[in-house]
């Protein structure tokens, strides 16, 4: 009997996947793939799936071996190959398949021909874009994110590959993302060694745009925000800290701080893009930033601290969580750190060589400042009225009093001036805080914890922050908007033409009033003496006393009000502190131009006209009684003021006549004005007076 020869290399012997993959492939690559035997090879693969992971060893076998010989037409066929059956298989035998998948998008992003790069990345793409029945325990991109990471930093020497292989590179993380965000099973993705590498490939090329004409995804710009957007969306509670600290690490890195155009673009991204209720982490990774360049240039402090004003801006209109009062300790710290560095470096660079340099220094820190006052100010605005009264108390309470304790700005090194400044900036901030905030009742705005030192403050020999705490004042009291229509210090001809907004006032109000007003009386009459008061000092002075006028005074407050004025004039009058003639003056006009306001408000004829007969009067014997006058430039003043000429001075009977009706004790008009000297805060506040003078 013959013997029958067999050979293992026979065609027909060949495994049958085998030798529908070959068949696959032309015998001319430029020929692309064999559309027919491809349907047949997908037939089979649907109808055994058992052997997909078979076939996906075998055109990996056949792709490597192309890549090493430089087939790349046969290669892009594989590839193709490979994403038609990934398209058309969702078997749970598929996960073998996957593997081999994934190799060969290794073995051509491995290799150096920027075709087969994109050519791999562009099949992962796909292969990522699809949604697997069950998920994977064992599959692992690390090599993906570190390659497809490269690839978005390519330094090509020709620039239109160069920004084929960034684009790849970035769709390819963007692949990752996708694939990988949305598994518990691969959380792993959001750990550091991978954000790390993920983020800053994608500010990387945000940074780098230099093709303005591309859009869309041939802009590699443009195509890393989409990434980078939607990385930052899909952030989960506990990754949040993750993926901002590389932000932070790469504007260190690239000195991205100054100018801080890219830092500012990059949070708005961030704010915009993460889940409202996420916001307060990214806040929080700003402020230990900030605290780790504490002792860095003050540009690059003052660019953090913008970048927080932005964050905090957005933040605002939504969920910021539980550091509120976190922002405001941590930037207050900052601000007195950069009035020492200001301060205690102009005090030990005296020499003449280091003048310019020290005044360039003291310029920068003012940046500084001015943006953590900004922050300060932005933030509290934005804040519900009720967090931001208590803001108003913990600002409040870091303002250096003298004589008080101070437990978070440690003013001993700074001195009187750095104190000085201390205070002016937190006011400053106050004033920004407070400005649109409606407190239902005003023992709300202002409680004794912060009335008592804001008076004191108000006491010091500081035009400039007496001014502030007016502003403060100013802010709380007007309750309904009527300010504006106060503006300037004027003899107002027709007060019901500004129609002024009021409303009858509360219980709690009148209480309040009885238990403080005296408080407010003293502030204004004190500084209305004040040697260096110019014309803004009386101009405030009489928008205070008008919204006193209109948001606080019933009959007894009335009465307490025209005391206070009679006691001015008299104290102007008598001018037993030698006060200047321009003081002396102003403090004459001031006087009526509130009267005349208040005549009008209380809408008396009697009162209203005696008030008219005596600036009538001023009008023509003493016109530098009046604010149109004295606050002129060359105003001319007098030596002295006529005592004995009574028709030019407001008469406490005259007055007393027009209020006898009822409703009004007008038997206190005869009990003069004395300010009433109570509250810890002001008798510290005269003996530290008497220290300085």
């Amino acid at each position: 009997m013959p013997r029958l020869c067999v050979c293992g290399c026979c065609g027909p012997l060949r495994p049958r996947y085998k030798r529908l993959v070959d068949n696959i492939f032309p015998e001319d690559p430029k020929d692309g793939l064999v559309k027919s035997d491809m349907e047949k090879l997908t037939f089979y693969a649907v109808s055994a799936p058992e052997k997909l992971d078979r076939i996906g060893a075998y055109l990996a076998e056949r792709l490597s071996r192309d890549v090493v010989r430089h087939r790349y037409g046969y290669v892009v066929i594989a590839m193709e190959a490979l994403d038609q059956l990934l398209m058309a298989c969702h078997s749970q035998s598929i996960k073998p398949f996957v593997e081999s998948f994934l190799h060969m998008v290794a073995k051509l992003l491995e290799s150096r021909e920027p075709d087969l790069q994109v050519l791999g990345t562009n099949s992962f793409v796909k292969f990522a874009n699809i949604e697997e029945d069950t998920p994977s325990y064992h599959r692992r991109y690390d090599f993906f994110v570190s390659q497809f990471s490269a690839m978005c930093h390519s330094t090509h020497e020709d620039p239109e590959t160069r920004n084929r292989i960034r684009v790849a590179g970035i769709k390819g993380l963007q692949g990752v993302v996708r694939k990988t965000v949305n598994d518990e099973l691969q959380a792993i993705i959001w750990e550091p060694q991978h954000m790390d590498k993920l983020i800053p490939s994608m500010l990387f090329n945000m940074q780098d745009n230099e093709d303005f004409e591309r859009t869309g995804e041939e802009n590699p710009a443009s195509l890393a925000e989409s990434c980078f957007r939607e990385l930052l969306g899909r952030a989960a509670y506990g990754n949040m800290n993750n993926a901002v600290h590389p932000v932070l690490v790469h504007l260190d890195n690239h000195r991205l701080w100054d100018p801080n155009d890219f830092a500012v673009s990059c949070f708005r991204i961030i704010m915009y893009s993460i889940q409202a209720q996420h916001s307060h982490h990214v806040i929080q990774q700003v402020l230990s930033h900030l605290d780790t360049h504490s002792k860095n240039t003050p540009r690059v402090r003052a660019g953090i601290v913008q970048v927080l004003l932005e964050t905090v801006a957005i933040a605002a209109k939504g969920s910021i969580g539980p550091t509120v009062l976190e922002v405001f300790n941590t930037l207050l710290k900052h601000l007195r750190m950069s009035v020492d560095f200001e301060l205690g470096d102009g005090s030990r660079r005296n020499s003449a060589s280091s003048l310019s340099s020290t005044r360039t220094k003291e310029s920068e820190e003012r940046i500084v400042q001015n943006a953590i006052i900004q922050t300060i100010g932005f933030f509290g605005g934005n804040l519900p009225d009720y967090q931001r009264a208590e803001v108003m108390m913990f600002v409040m309470g870091k303002v250096p009093v003298y004589g008080t304790p101070c437990h978070t700005l440690d003013t001993v090194k700074i001195g009187h001036q750095g104190t000085k400044r201390i205070q002016a900036m937190l006011l400053s901030s106050l004033i920004m805080v407070t400005s649109g905030f409606k407190c239902k009742t005003i023992c709300a705005g202002l409680p004794m914890a912060f009335l008592e030192p804001l008076c004191s403050i108000s006491l010091m020999e500081d035009s400039e922050l007496r001014l502030l705490v007016l502003e403060i004042l100013h802010n709380i009291i007007d309750r309904h908007d009527n300010r504006a229509k106060l503006r300037g210090i004027r003899i107002i001809p027709n007060v019901a033409a500004l129609k002024i907004k009021r409303e009858k006032i509360s219980k709690q109000d009148v209480v309040f009033m009885k238990k403080h007003g005296q408080q407010l009386y003293r502030h204004i009459y004190l500084g209305c003496k004040e040697e260096d008061n110019v014309q803004k000092n009386f101009e405030l002075l009489f928008t205070a006393l008008a919204l006193i006028t209109i948001e606080l005074a019933n009959e007894e407050v009335v009465i307490d009000l025209i005391r206070l004025s009679i006691a001015l004039q008299d104290m102007a009058l008598a001018n037993e502190e030698n006060m200047p003639m321009f003081i002396r003056c102003g403090i004459m006009a001031l006087v009526a131009a509130y009267l005349n306001f208040l005549s009008q408000m209380i809408a008396n004829p009697p009162f209203c006209q005696h008030v008219s007969k005596v600036i009538e009067m001023r009008n023509l014997d003493a016109p530098h009684l009046l604010p149109e006058h004295v606050f002129r430039e060359k105003c001319v003043l007098p030596d002295n003021l006529d005592r004995d000429d009574v028709g030019l001075y407001f008469q406490t009977a005259d007055l007393a006549e027009a209020l006898s009706v009822p409703g009004y004790n007008v038997e206190r008009l005869a009990v003069p004005y004395i300010p009433q000297v109570t509250g810890k805060h002001y008798s510290v506040f005269l003996h530290v007076k008497l220290l300085f003078c």
